[in-house]
């Protein structure tokens, strides 16, 4: 077995997992990706490719193990090389770009990667990054390639696109040599731990790393390696750290009826355990009343649909910047008034910013509360909306102005609603099952926002047929309605207790 960077990467954030992603891929592969973790790849391979452009002419290595070539064409001088292939008895790395210097007669690593910087943040390094780059150059090491400076590349998240994209803006480049040398001997007894491990054919024993996780950081094997924790975990504990965790693994704690009383714990943590306890909701009626006071008819019930797409699609946009094509609108003009439905969809070619704007003034009172879920993300998007449009500049601030979260009674220290089925979470895929029983996105084509996402890419990408496209923009409308129509219903409860 030759350990690969990839290999090495998972095995240092949960080692068991990257010997079954090895030894048992079935087990690794049993959960398919969702489309979020899809999309990510896609944007990784895609901005590989793009980068490429800042060093053009090289010659692709397209194999990953042709190591051959790469040694072929490194001593003909080959001025750039994508994707070479480095192996040694045990180890195996690929590089993005390698770049021949002349002034030094040894060739520059540039490793791509699709997350963002800024002259500004520049200098936080990500330790991941360190920790790969300084995987490559212990390989290079060992095979003795003279390596000149050790390069990152990501996205400069300060470019704002004109035009047509530039390449020498859109990417942000880092000398971190230094800092990588910094990391080769910690960085090399990793390896050789990894490969003793990753090498064995004997199935790590027990739990996976995770168990000493919270819930949300747990590995693509978690549920096979620690298939004996309960249905509620004391990992499901919102905003648990690693600490605490590990003093109620140790002491055998794992199931959150189990969590003694006096166990040190937040306000926040503590009612989510109480409430788990007794299986009673936690209703603060005063809190409640107080909340739903704040709330001026006509109500509109909004949510958006985005897609954030790396690379700037339109000019005014930045890297990740969303791009807001759909809405959802419930509005309720009085108490007496029956409910009203509104949607927009934008699925042809070019920007939707305008079509959108002009949709959203079109349909939405301009009187009353507007009602959202997590108030933050609506409101960044109108804030967006309104610098590329200073025509919506005004309109776009009578919206935000008149904004209210409707998650605030079910988070963090305003809390005013909890519920055992909640555990913890103030999504509403949790919040709307709980209270909602009859209204559920377990039946719907679309069930999530990364699926919403990556389908409206994929419709203005041109991936589907006309019929498909149909389907799914159908799909798109029925799943952002839900999730009006569950804010409505939310409310109703609330306005009930």
């Amino acid at each position: 077995m030759k350990l690969s960077k990839t290999n090495f990467l998972i095995c240092l954030d949960c080692a068991k997992n990257a010997w079954l992603k090895i030894h048992k891929p079935e087990v690794y592969k049993k959960k398919a990706l969702s489309s979020f973790e899809l999309n990510i790849i896609d944007t990784g391979n895609q901005i590989d490719e793009l980068a490429r452009g800042l060093f053009p002419g090289g010659v692709l290595v397209e194999s990953r193990d042709d190591t051959e070539l790469t040694k072929k064409l490194m001593e003909e001088k080959t001025t750039v090389i994508y994707q070479p292939v480095f192996a040694t008895e045990k180890y195996l790395a690929v590089s993005d770009i390698f770049v021949f210097n002349p002034d030094t007669n040894a060739y520059d690593l540039y490793e791509v990667k699709s997350s963002t910087a800024s002259e500004e943040n520049g200098g936080r390094k990500t330790e991941d990054y360190l920790i790969d780059m300084a995987f490559q150059k212990n390989v290079l090491n060992d095979l003795g390639i003279e390596v000149g400076t050790l390069n990152l590349i990501r996205l400069n998240k300060k470019y704002v696109r004109s035009g047509d994209i530039d390449l020498k803006e859109l990417f942000f480049i880092e000398d971190l040599t230094k800092q990588v040398n910094e990391k080769l001997e910690d960085v090399r007894k990793n390896m050789e731990g990894a490969y003793e491990i990753l090498s064995s054919e004997a199935e790590p024993k027990g739990h996976c790393d995770c168990i000493l996780k919270g819930k949300n950081s747990h590995c693509t094997t978690a549920w096979y390696s620690n298939s004996d924790l309960p249905e509620y975990p004391v990992h499901a504990i919102s905003r648990i750290n690693g600490k605490k965790l590990a003093e109620l693994v140790d002491s055998h704690i794992f199931n959150i009826h189990d969590v003694p009383d006096d166990f040190p714990l937040s306000d926040n943590q503590k009612r989510q355990v109480e409430t788990a306890k007794s299986g009673k909701e936690y209703i603060d009626k005063k809190g409640i009343a107080e909340f739903l006071g704040t709330m001026k008819y006509p109500l509109s019930f909004l949510d958006y649909e985005t897609y954030p797409s790396a690379l700037p699609r339109y000019s005014g946009y930045s890297p990740y910047q969303q791009i807001t094509f759909q809405f959802s609108l419930h509005v309720i003009d009085s108490r007496e008034s029956e409910l009203e439905h509104y949607d927009f969809i934008y699925t042809d070619q070019g920007c939707p910013d305008e079509s959108f704007a002009k949709a959203l003034e079109k349909h939405i009172p301009k009187t009353g509360s507007v009602v959202v879920w997590n108030q933050s993300f609506e409101k960044k998007r109108n804030e967006e909306i309104e610098k590329r449009l200073p025509e919506y500049r005004d309109f776009m601030q009578s919206v935000n102005n008149r904004v209210v979260d409707l998650m605030i009674p079910f988070y963090g220290k305003t809390t005013m609603y909890d519920h055992p089925e909640f555990k913890g979470s103030a999504s509403i895929k949790y919040v709307l099952p709980a209270l909602v029983p009859h209204l559920s996105y377990k039946n719907m084509h679309i069930q999530e926002g990364g699926t919403a996402s990556d389908t409206w890419n994929r419709i203005v990408s041109g991936e589907y047929s006309d019929e498909d496209k149909n389907m799914k923009i159908q799909a798109l409308k029925d799943y952002c309605h839900l999730d009006t129509l569950a804010m409505v219903e939310i409310w109703k409860k609330l306005k009930s207790v």
